[in-house]
């Protein structure tokens, strides 16, 4: 329990509508520093350009009547909203609110602390945040505040003292209590906010799933527990046995890349991210949202969606390729060197979107038939792709450089990455083995090779088939990127064509149903593609 109260730094005017507190342990004593929320920044930033009355009061160094603004905005959407104004200004105003009463927080704290030090201070802050990050309780506080009573200081800071008296189990927001109950990705974001990346983040996350299990099962539902101490102190009993779980489950497929490429942890360094993540989710304020989510990339270095590769290099899974303007260029140009009926084919599959067997009633043909000019086609197009991106001259060298840079912490938005991490879990669990202690943990090979009772040629022998299996996986996933590519550019290039031709004829693409009508739509398509291409 710390005795010393640090002093709390002062804000610059302005600065207490963007600037949100944290807290950090420098040798055993408490610091306190502001920190800036640059959407926040941004958004104070705007109003004080753009408008003349919150310019006026700021520049009078009145903070009193810049908070009544943000009050008004937040409970009434008042004054009227101008065309400049962001749309969720209300939320933005909320955020200026709460982040103006942190020093509210520290003050009712202070009082507190100084009449019952039975608790640390850190737990008294932290219970007077978690009121004010409350959105429904603080709307209601905020609700009934008469400013001809007291100042919104006075107001906040009394209440925020009363409700911290009234808990008389304050234990209910202890550390430990904050550790097991924040979700993942709260506690994701939380130390990515503190300075933590990966792969430290992941190992973190994996630890607390396992110290969660082995606290709730001695602490929480332990029945000899004392009464009243729900959320009591771990030993270090707890830390060594988390510690046995974390690394008992980490050659499981199903555990992440990031914690099975590295080592084992021991039961002192698991203790230790677990006080990262308690002081983390401290400094960590619930309302604010970073500019990206850790939701956001999960999702998509999960899930990735190939329609991404129009909008992102197409480095992420060919290096040697100049970009994607470049093989679109080159698709456009080999789409206009295809014969007249495959340009129709095209357009009717891909364009208007006729099943294989509508077309082939068309032609008079069989589906197979059809299934067969389409697949001719895909396949001269898909050279052209290939001899821009030449993946067999770049990935050998790419697979190795991979292993010595990001084996331990890989890309999850990069599609080469995705793909290699999920060929390293199909290898042998001898091979798994090997990379992790020869890249992840970067052990000495003779050392590995001892502890193997292998010779160092031999364990070279296993490593290079290993690089083997990893370099054809990522030709196999490449082949399947570049398919699915294809398809995304035909769908997306033909729509387009035959929308914007429907669009000049005056024709709804849902009337085009008779062979009349289709072979306007196609032979008016192809003739303004060509003219295009004249004139470009």
């Amino acid at each position: 329990m710390y005795i010393k109260i640090p002093r709390l730094p002062t804000r610059q005017n302005g600065e207490n509508f963007y600037m949100y507190l944290t807290v950090e342990n420098k040798q055993g004593d408490l610091c306190l520093k502001w920190k800036s929320e640059l959407s926040l920044k941004n958004n104070f930033d705007l109003y004080n350009n753009k408008h003349i009355k919150f310019t006026s009061q700021i520049h009078q160094s009145d903070a009193k009547e810049v908070i009544h603004f943000w009050i008004d905005m937040a409970l009434y959407n008042q004054p009227i909203k101008e065309e400049w104004e962001p749309d969720n200004r209300v939320q933005k105003a909320w955020e200026h609110i709460r982040f103006y009463c942190e020093e509210c927080c520290y003050k009712a704290a202070i009082q507190v602390w100084k009449d019952d030090t039975s608790k640390s201070w850190e737990d008294y802050i932290f219970l007077s945040r978690y009121l004010v990050y409350d959105f429904n309780r603080f709307e209601q506080i905020l609700a009934k505040y008469n400013p001809d009573s007291s100042s919104i200081d006075t107001y906040i800071t009394k209440i925020l003292i009363n409700t911290i008296k009234n808990q008389t189990l304050v234990a209910k927001y202890s550390h430990w209590r904050l550790l097991v109950q924040a979700s993942d990705n709260k506690l994701k974001e939380a130390l990515l906010r503190a300075g933590i990346y990966e792969p430290e983040i992941s190992r973190i996350v994996f630890a607390r799933k396992y110290f969660k299990q082995v606290y709730q099962m001695n602490k929480i539902q332990n029945p000899l527990k004392e009464t009243g101490k729900r959320w009591e102190e771990p030993d270090d009993n707890d830390f060594i046995e988390a510690a046995n779980f974390y690394n008992t489950e980490k050659p499981l497929l199903s555990t992440p890349h990031e914690v099975s490429a590295n080592g084992d942890v021991t039961s002192k360094e698991l203790k230790g991210w677990m006080k990262n993540c308690i002081t983390a989710l401290y400094n960590y304020p619930k309302s604010i949202t970073p500019s990206f989510s850790i939701e956001a990339l999960q999702e998509r270095g999960n899930g990735i969606e190939y329609e991404a590769l129009y909008t992102h290099d197409i480095e992420e899974w060919a290096p040697q390729a100049d970009s994607v303007k470049a093989i679109e260029s080159a698709l456009h140009k080999q789409f206009l060197l295809l014969k007249h009926e495959q340009q129709k084919l095209l357009l009717l599959y891909y364009g208007l979107g006729l099943q294989q067997k509508q077309i082939a009633e068309i032609y008079e043909v069989t589906q197979g038939a059809i299934a067969r000019r389409l697949q001719t086609v895909e396949i001269k197009l898909l050279k052209t792709i290939l001899t821009l991106s030449q993946p067999t001259q770049w990935v050998t060298k790419y697979v190795s450089g991979w292993l010595i840079s990001n084996y331990a912490s890989p890309d999850n938005l990069d599609l080469v990455h995705v793909a290699l991490v999920q060929a390293v879990k199909k290898l042998e669990l001898k091979e798994q083995n090997l990379l992790r202690l020869t890249y992840g943990e970067k052990v000495n090979p003779e050392i590995i090779a001892q502890n193997f009772g292998v010779e160092p040629n031999e364990l070279a022998a296993i490593i290079r088939a290993a690089k083997s299996k990893l370099e054809l996986a990522l030709m196999q996933a490449i082949d399947g990127y570049i398919n699915k590519y294809l398809r995304l550019w035909l769908s997306k290039f033909c729509r387009m064509s035959v929308k914007q031709t429907c669009k000049n004829l005056g024709i709804l693409t849902n009337d085009i149903t008779i062979s009349k009508t289709i072979n306007i739509v196609l032979d008016k398509s192809l003739e303004n593609l060509q003219s295009n291409n004249n004139r470009g």
